[in-house]
C-alpha cells in the first residue's frame, strides 16, 4: 500500500514561489485534482511530486507499509502522461509497447494485443509513432500510463487533443482502471477531474 506524504512542501524559481507550505496525504484509492490558472505551476507541482525536480523546502515522502522509499526509486511506483512527455517516434506502436513493458509490468497481465484494441489502434500496429495524429498519440500516452501495473498515476491535461468520443473513452478508462490507485490530475477542465475526491487550487498556496 503506497502513501504519499507532503509536509509544508514549497518550490521557488528565483524569487517566485510556485507553491508554498503545501501539506497533504494520499493513499491508494485517493484521487487529487490540481487546478489553477494557466502558468500557475500545475505541471511544476506534478514534476515535484514525481521526483523529476526537487522541492525548495519542506518534505515529500513515498511510504510503502510505513517505510520511506528512496527518491531514486520513486519512478518504479508511478507513470506519467503529459503533453510535454516525448515518445520515441521512430518506434512502431508494437515496438513502443514492447519497449515500455520491459520497464513496467502490464496491469492484470493484459496483452499488447488487448491494449492496442482498447486504444482503438489495431490498424496502426506497424506504423511509426511519429506518423500518429495528435489524438492517437494522446490515447497512447494515456494507455501506457493506465495499463501499467503501478499504484500511482500522474495525468497532466489528459484530454488535450481528444475529440468528444475520445473524452468519453478517457472517462470510461478512468472508471475501469483507476480504482485502488492514487490518481493525480492537473487540469482546468472539470470533465477531466470530476471524479477526484480531493482538489487543490494552486493560487491558494502562493
Amino acid at each position: 500500500m503506497l502513501k504519499i506524504h507532503l509536509e509544508e512542501a514549497s518550490k521557488r524559481f528565483q524569487y517566485e514561489w510556485i507553491f508554498k507550505n503545501l501539506s497533504l496525504e494520499l493513499s491508494q484509492g485517493d484521487s487529487l485534482a490540481i487546478t489553477g490558472s494557466n502558468g500557475s505551476g500545475k505541471s511544476t507541482l506534478l514534476k515535484c511530486l514525481s521526483g523529476v525536480i526537487p522541492i525548495t523546502s519542506g518534505k515529500i515522502d513515498y511510504l510503502v507499509s510505513g517505510k520511506s522509499i528512496s527518491e531514486t526509486d520513486w519512478f518504479s511506483f508511478l507513470t506519467i502522461s503529459a503533453p510535454y512527455m516525448e515518445m520515441p517516434e521512430e518506434f512502431t506502436l508494437e515496438e513502443l509497447l514492447n519497449f515500455h513493458f520491459k520497464f513496467k509490468k502490464p496491469l492484470d497481465r493484459i496483452s499488447s494485443k488487448e491494449i492496442i484494441e482498447q486504444l482503438y489502434l489495431t490498424q496502426h500496429i506497424s506504423k511509426p509513432v511519429g506518423q500518429f495524429s495528435s489524438g492517437m498519440k494522446q490515447r497512447l500516452k494515456l494507455g501506457l500510463a493506465l495499463f501499467s501495473d503501478v499504484p500511482l498515476i500522474f495525468l497532466d491535461e489528459p484530454t488535450s487533443n481528444l475529440d468528444r468520443k475520445g473524452i468519453e473513452w478517457y472517462q470510461e478508462l478512468i472508471n475501469q482502471y483507476g480504482k485502488n490507485r492514487i490518481l493525480v490530475i492537473c487540469s482546468n477542465e472539470p470533465r477531466e477531474y470530476e471524479f477526484c475526491r480531493q482538489k487543490i487550487v494552486l493560487e491558494e498556496f502562493k
